[in-house]
């Protein structure tokens, strides 16, 4: 297994038409967006915040974000999930077992971090959310009424450009969202 965790014959190589880093085996002639089976998620977690990480995705995220849609917001997330999610997996851990206690004391350290200037919603999401929008900083781009689940769109709605919220919980698992534009 090489520095990024993934499997004999996979690496990491990056997109140009979607900006965003993806799965390849040579040998396989494939390619993915999650990580294979049998990666060591740690080892993939630190090579991604390494190598694909906050100032690089600022510029990718910079370069395609157009001018703001009517009616539309853009924001970024954090997504913590747990064994009650909707789909309890991501490309962190392939089966999440965490409960949703847990997964609260995971997230709320992790709004305590954003809260007290030690970093970004963005940079920890690179790393930490088990959301694939990790790849762009948790960035999920514009998105107007109807898009979102409803408790995560309701929350992101009401906050300001640059507002981070509390913990919105959703069918996917914990979030924390922060309004882009």
């Amino acid at each position: 297994m090489a520095e990024t965790g993934l499997p004999n014959g996979w690496e990491v190589r990056h997109s140009n038409s979607k900006n965003l880093p993806y799965y390849f085996n040579e040998a396989l002639k494939q390619s993915r967006w999650e990580p294979p089976a049998g990666t060591d998620t740690e080892k993939l977690k630190k090579y991604m915040a390494e190598h694909h990480s906050a100032g690089e995705i600022a510029q990718m995220a910079a370069g395609a974000n157009g001018n703001p849609v009517q009616g539309k917001i853009r924001a970024s997330h954090l997504l913590v999930k747990h064994k009650d999610s909707r789909r309890p997996s991501s490309w962190r851990e392939n089966n999440i077992t965490r409960t949703k206690e847990d997964a609260m004391g995971i997230i709320l350290g992790h709004e305590q971090r954003i809260r007290a200037g030690q970093t970004s919603l963005g940079d920890l999401a690179t790393s930490e959310s088990d959301c694939s929008s990790a790849r762009k900083m948790g960035d999920l781009g514009f998105f107007g009424k109807g898009d979102m689940q409803k408790e995560f769109e309701e929350a992101a709605f009401r906050l300001k450009p640059g507002d981070v919220s509390g913990v919105v919980e959703t069918a996917s698992g914990l979030h924390l969202i922060e309004r882009l534009e």
